[in-house]
This record gives C-alpha cells, sequence and structure tokens, in this order.
C-alpha cells in the first residue's frame, strides 16, 4: 500500500519520525514558516511545500495527514482532513476539548476517514511487555496504578506555547499528564470519579506546572497520578498493582533514564517477592509501530486505537481538573 502522506507542523514533527516513512511517500510539507516546509520538501523529489493547511488536505494526490502543530490547532486542521475523507494520524492529545473531539469524530464517520492519537508511549517496550504480562493474567485481579511522570523545563520555558493557555489549552497535565491518564485507563478502564487539583509552584506562567489526581473506576480501582514540570530531574515510572504480583515501569531512555520494568510476584508465604527485570538499553521503537499500525489501520480498515474514544476518555479527565479549579 503506496499512501501518500501531507506533514503538517514540519517544526514539531521532528526528523527522527520523518525518518521512518517510506521514501517517496511524503506528497506535501506543510509549515506556517514556509521555510521548513521547503527544507522537508528538498528532501522529497515531487513534494509540495505550503503555509496553507487548507491547500495541504485539499489536494487529490493526498491519503493521509500527520498533523504535529500547537494543541490549539490540532483538532481544527485535522477536522478539515477528516471532511475530505483524508485519514489523520494527530499529535495527542488532539485537541484541547472534548467538543472538539466530538466534533472531528461525528465528521470522521461521515467521511470514513479513520483518525489515530499519537500516544506513542503504549508502543514502548517496558509497557508492550507489562501489557503482555497484565493481559496473560500474570498481576490477577487489579488493584491500583501510580504514576509520575515530570521534566525541570528550561530557561524561558514560561515564554514557550506551551506556557500560553490560548496555544496549548493548559499546562503540565494536557502537555505530559495526558500520557499517564491514557496508560492508567488502559489497565483500570474507564474512570467515572475523577479528583485532584493542577496547581502552579515554580513557574512565572497562566497554567500549572503541576497536577495531582486521583482517578477511580466503577469497580473503585485508584489511579493516583503526578504529572510535573518543576520535576528536577526528569523522572517516569508507572507502577500497576494486582492482587497477585506488581509490575514498575521505570524510564523512558535518554534523560528519562533506563528504560526497565519490574515483575514483582507475590509468593504464598508473602515476604520478598519473587523478581524479575527487564532492560530496554537500545531505546525505543514506539513511533515505528505507532506508525506501522496505522498504516495497518487503513489497509484493513479497521478503527485504531488509540483513537478518539481514547483521547476523548483522557481529555474528558483534564477538562474536569481545570474545571474543579475555576
Amino acid at each position: 500500500m503506496n499512501l501518500r502522506i501531507a506533514l503538517i507542523g514540519c517544526g514539531l514533527i521532528g526528523q527522527k519520525r520523518l525518518n521512518l516513512l517510506p521514501p517517496g511517500s511524503v506528497t506535501v510539507a506543510c509549515d506556517t514558516q514556509l521555510d521548513r516546509a521547503r527544507k522537508i520538501a528538498a528532501q522529497n523529489p515531487g513534494c509540495v511545500a505550503t503555509d496553507s493547511f487548507e491547500q495541504a488536505v485539499s489536494l487529490p494526490h493526498v491519503d493521509m495527514v500527520m498533523v504535529a502543530t500547537l494543541n490549539a490547532t490540532l483538532a481544527p486542521i485535522a477536522l478539515a482532513a477528516v471532511k475530505r475523507g483524508k485519514h489523520v494520524l494527530i499529535e495527542k492529545p488532539g485537541g484541547i476539548r472534548v467538543a472538539e473531539l466530538e466534533a472531528l469524530h461525528a465528521a470522521a464517520v461521515k467521511s470514513g476517514a479513520l483518525v489515530r492519537i499519537g500516544y506513542n508511549h503504549r508502543y514502548h517496550p517496558a509497557c508492550l511487555k507489562a501489557l503482555e504480562l497484565f493481559r496473560g493474567g500474570a498481576l490477577g485481579p487489579m488493584m491500583f496504578v501510580r504514576g509520575r511522570y515530570g521534566q525541570g523545563g528550561r530557561p524561558g520555558y514560561e515564554k514557550e506555547w506551551r506556557g500560553n493557555p490560548e496555544l496549548s489549552g493548559g499546562g503540565e497535565l494536557i502537555d505530559q499528564g495526558v500520557h499517564l491518564i491514557d496508560l492508567a485507563g488502559i489497565f483500570l478502564g474507564e474512570f467515572t470519579t475523577v479528583e485532584g487539583h493542577a496547581t502552579r509552584y515554580y513557574w512565572n506562567m497562566p497554567v500549572e506546572d503541576n497536577a495531582f489526581l486521583s482517578l477511580r473506576n466503577a469497580a473503585g480501582n485508584t489511579a493516583w497520578l503526578h504529572a510535573s514540570c518543576s520535576e528536577w530531574k526528569n523522572l517516569f515510572s508507572l507502577e500497576i498493582y494486582g492482587r497477585d504480583a506488581k509490575l514498575h515501569w521505570e524510564g523512558l531512555g535518554g534523560s528519562y533514564g533506563l528504560e526497565r520494568l519490574t515483575y514483582y510476584k507475590m509468593l504464598p508465604q508473602m515476604g520478598p517477592p519473587e523478581t524479575t527485570i527487564w532492560e530496554f538499553p537500545r531505546g525505543d521503537e514506539s513511533w515505528k509501530i505507532e506508525m506501522a499500525e496505522f498504516f495497518e489501520d487503513i489497509r484493513l480498515k479497521r478503527c485504531p486505537v488509540p483513537g478518539l474514544r481514547e483521547a476523548t476518555a483522557a481529555l474528558r479527565v483534564v477538562e474536569k481538573i481545570y474545571q474543579n479549579n475555576l
């Protein structure tokens, strides 16, 4: 299957993702800074460079659109593409309001376009191994999830687009926090009770730099989550507790440290658990797997997961926390 792809938001897509695309597949490069689009076009013979997303999604020789822009423009651009029947891969969170994703879903149903949301953490090697164990019953009945995700920003961070609520839709919760919400939902399902708060401790900006969440499903299983951009040593930690065992995913590679998964199996006599550790020093191929999955979605005409349903569930939690802060 030879898909013809339009890239929108060349500056945020990144070279790593570009390298994963099949040679000759990029037919349109679009960015508000035309020079960035021209740079991508120069690497892809026959590729058109434009600063108009309307033009990019309207061209007949485009089958699929990748949208990696500021949060506030993700859904409007994706909607324009979906209305024209283009399949769309959108960077998380997919939009800044639940209503945007609901409108996108309605348009996708009408046009038959498929929409995948870029929650690539699902395809990290530690997560894939954790899901294998979880789905195989290695944890027993679920109890709760505890997650932390944080980074420390950089000089001038408060002046970047992530600090502007009109462009970002919020702060650390809608940035990194949605990954935690999405991952916790895989193990616990839909959250029917949403509690917590978003606050500002360090950065002088009109959005939160820390968010603390307590989420519960209908059975009372809890996800206790903390997202922070005042974490002075980059951190990722997700602990998944069952009655029979626990999984602990640490690190994402790079500045977040070596990615590893530890399995703690409770013994009949209790005491120190039986412990197995998997380490992933070669890094992750999450974007590669994510891309391949979407190509397969399109080939099989299957509903993408994570798609709009999963993105809406995560954004609904974010929206509720922000409403609690009003």
